[in-house]
């Protein structure tokens, strides 16, 4: 089917480009005010380790259980007694919350490719008032920028409906694009380095109340501004059903794992060598302004426009993926069935649609400041729906162990239930250190158990499923 083509490269690309998006440009500096360039390292090591973890449970998840596409939520069925209505719920659950989250995360990377876009139109933060109506106050920069989020947003569900293999390939040249971009980054800041601009390796630092903090607290305040560098490492996983082999699936997140570590890494820790300390901690830009020390000001525009490339590809990517999850999940049967239709390209026109209407009711978000604060707080409880399913797809790679279902040599089962059990120790971290404190978590399950409000639907579209099946039978 001409759906099912992607392969190794496609597959990787997609991988690299949702992890690479605009967090790389601002982690440096996160990463110097939270540790000491010793707490960075042992951050980078922890979570890269944590996260390879997870990327090898997806790997062999996608080859063990084929059957079960779409991403790391879908597992959450199996957990539970087959046709059971635990199994059901917690399936359209976990997709529901995953769905949204990456719904809100596709519209920050759009509103955030317009900030990048500023750097050559200055027009498009004019405080230039062109409309007051009681309260609200209309600005042309606001206005001119909702206009070019939603021109990007519907471009790329037009690209997005062309089919998988274009708008793969799109994605494969943009990420191509950044990976090169970045990697003369690297080779730029390694000639320039100065050693001198590190301080001491190891250095305490204050949180927010004015409390001192060791190497350990520093490497678990660093851990979790690194930890959001590796969200879409699942990306090859929700797109198992369309690859052209399900050991790609594999190879491809790994090599996309390795990849995105090694730019992530080589920036942050190299941009530490252009800049002092001081200099880092108070930059808006740090990648920016320290590329400016080597090559002046041409250099800042190259990053900007190589941001504005990277966030392309991104935004293709993560449309891709926010329409595919609620797509093979219904196909799977554990969601709306209405989302499983499909073009003439063998794309999901139906989830496409509602995920980009989503999104541009989302992008509101940019009139005005009220309505700006009211998406931050989407996306800042939106943390638990991007981080529950990969503690999800652990624990099931753990049943799939303790069990021995699909396993026929015992070394391959006891070695792949330690990585399954490592990878629920780490979910369990970052769940913790992500969701930051208790009404965040709650606030993030009541996103997720939102879905509740349309489980109701599923259950009659099942019922009238059922009755149709047992008419055809007579």
């Amino acid at each position: 089917m001409t759906r099912h083509k992607l392969g190794f490269w496609i597959l990787t690309a997609l991988v690299v480009g949702n992890m690479v998006g605009s967090g790389i440009f601002m982690l440096p500096r996160s990463l110097s005010e939270a540790a000491s360039p010793a707490g960075v390292i042992l951050a980078w090591s922890a979570t890269g380790l944590g996260v390879l973890t997870l990327a090898l449970v997806f790997g062999s998840l996608a080859v063990r259980k084929p059957e079960l596409s779409g991403g790391p939520q879908i597992y959450a069925k199996e957990l539970f007694r087959e046709g059971s209505h635990a199994s059901l719920m917690g399936g359209f659950m976990s997709t529901w919350g995953y769905w949204l989250g990456n719904i809100a995360g596709f519209v920050a990377v759009i509103t955030t490719f317009a900030s990048y876009l500023s750097t050559f139109f200055p027009v498009l933060t004019s405080n230039k008032v062109w409309l007051t109506y009681g309260s609200f106050t209309l600005k042309a920069g606001n206005a001119l920028t909702f206009l070019v989020c939603s021109a990007l947003l519907w471009g790329t569900h037009a690209i997005c409906l062309k089919g998988m293999n274009s708008a793969g390939r799109l994605n494969l040249f943009a990420t191509v694009t950044k990976v090169i971009g970045f990697a003369l980054f690297i080779v730029i800041a390694l000639f320039a380095f100065q050693q001198s601009n590190i301080g001491p390796f190891l250095a305490p630092r204050t949180n927010d109340s004015g409390k001192t903090l060791g190497l350990l607290s520093q490497v678990n305040a660093a851990a979790v501004a690194t930890l959001w560098a590796f969200i879409g490492v699942e990306s090859a996983m929700v797109f198992a059903a369309r690859a052209r082999r399900k050991q790609d699936i594999r190879r491809a997140t790994i090599a996309g794992l390795l990849i995105s570590f090694v730019l992530y890494v080589g920036i942050s820790l190299l941009t530490m060598g252009l800049l002092t300390q001081d200099q880092l901690m108070a930059s808006q830009n740090p990648l920016v302004d320290g590329i400016s020390t080597v090559l002046g000001p041409i250099g800042g525009k190259l990053l900007a426009g190589l941001g504005l490339i990277s966030l392309l590809g991104s935004t293709i990517g993560w449309v891709l993926l926010s329409a595919e999850v609620p797509f093979q999940a219904a196909k799977l049967g554990v969601f709306l069935p209405f989302f499983s239709k499909e073009n003439s390209k063998g794309m999901p026109k139906v989830s496409l649609w509602i995920s980009v209407a989503l999104g541009q009711i989302l992008l509101l978000s940019t009139i005005s400041g009220s309505i700006s604060a009211a998406f931050d707080f989407i996306i800042y409880i939106a943390t638990l729906a991007y981080l529950v399913p990969y503690l999800i797809a652990s624990l099931y790679h753990l049943k799939l162990t303790w069990t021995g279902e699909t396993y026929s040599l015992q070394k391959e089962r006891v070695t792949e239930g330690i990585i399954a059990a490592l990878a629920a120790i780490y979910s369990l971290w970052v769940i913790v250190a992500g969701t930051a404190d208790l009404k965040t978590f709650l606030l993030g399950l009541a996103l997720i158990v939102s879905g509740i409000l349309f489980y109701p639907l599923l259950l009659h579209y099942q019922k009238v499923q059922t009755k149709q099946c047992k008419v055809r039978q007579r």
